[in-house]
């Protein structure tokens, strides 16, 4: 890329998005001093629709105004949390994804203003989240909680705590951490009490695929380890075939000295089914590795449990 090129790059307007690419900004800055940036902000059909993410059609909701931008011309780079990519299907034609951050904590936080933890909460307490995983997850361990809806971004999820829709909410940690509000949490959950969703804590870099002078600028952002769990993370999701209603989870661990495991996880969303496989890769390819660990599910069952929950 020439010197003092700029790079546009395109995010949904929440303040946590906003963070996010300021993460990217710097990084780019230290790698790369006399490329410029700009901000373009854009609101997606998810960040203004309070209902049942399923009537949008899921997660998609959140990235087809920023796959618009970028396919238009408008912007040159997109910022996303992996977590909110559907891997159900393809990136839309002519985007490819030229890199993923170093992976950020994947675990799930509680925050309670009364400073309680997990099992210390009382029968009944409402514990805000609009999470199927989240939902049945907690009605499998917890089924004396309360969960309810509570959408929009961790600020206004905080709001509506403050104005007393919910006695607790569950948030992603790193989330907490992009927008400076880890002093509210209560308890970090571990990933045996909540397993997080396919890719979290990921920032993935989407280009357009002919543009390659932004993909070599930000490819050097990459991180290998991370790229090798979000690489089988999401070919688990994708085998699976699950929709915006299953509760599925999992998390991909690269060892200090290379191995690569993958911990699947299926629910009902009553919690009162859960199915669980943990593969580890040995000479197989990332992909194969998610391949392997959902199959290994579907043998218990899963497609039949995912294929049974309306959507």
């Amino acid at each position: 890329m020439a010197p003092s090129e700029l790079i546009r790059i395109v995010s949904r307007s929440s303040p946590m998005a906003l963070a996010q690419v300021e993460r990217v900004r710097a990084e780019l800055a230290a790698l790369h001093p006399d490329i410029r940036t700009d901000v373009v902000p854009v609101t997606t059909s998810g960040d203004r629709w309070m209902g049942d993410l399923a009537a949008l059609g899921g997660k998609g909701a959140f990235t087809k105004e920023v796959d618009a931008a970028l396919l238009a011309g408008e912007a040159d780079l997109a910022v996303h949390c992996l977590k909110d990519i559907p891997a159900d299907r393809p990136l839309p034609t002519g985007t490819v994804f030229a890199a993923y951050l170093a992976r950020d904590d994947i675990r799930d936080a509680l925050i309670h203003p009364g400073g309680r933890m997990l099992d210390q909460l009382p029968a009944g307490t409402r514990i805000g989240t609009s999470s199927v995983r989240r939902i049945a997850q907690l009605a499998a361990t917890h089924p004396h909680l309360e969960t309810v809806p509570i959408r929009g971004n961790a600020n206004s999820r905080l709001a509506q705590l403050a104005a007393g829709e919910a006695d607790a909410l569950l948030l992603a940690l790193s989330g907490l951490e992009r927008i400076g509000e880890t002093p509210r949490i209560t308890e970090v959950l571990s990933t045996d009490t909540m397993c997080p969703p396919i890719g979290a804590g990921i920032l993935a870099l989407q280009c357009r695929e002919d543009d390659t002078s932004t993909i070599d600028a930000v490819a050097g952002l990459g991180h290998r380890d991370t790229w090798r769990e979000a690489t089988a993370e999401r070919m688990f999701l994708h085998v699976l075939q699950g929709h915006c209603n299953s509760p599925i989870a999992g998390h991909a661990h690269a060892e200090p000295d290379g191995r690569l495991s993958l911990r699947g996880r299926v629910f009902s969303p009553d919690g009162k089914r859960i199915l669980d496989a943990h593969e580890w890769a040995g000479s197989l390819s990332p992909e194969d590795l998610g391949t392997a660990t959902a199959l290994a599910l579907k043998r218990q069952g899963a497609a039949e449990l995912i294929e049974s929950i309306p959507h």
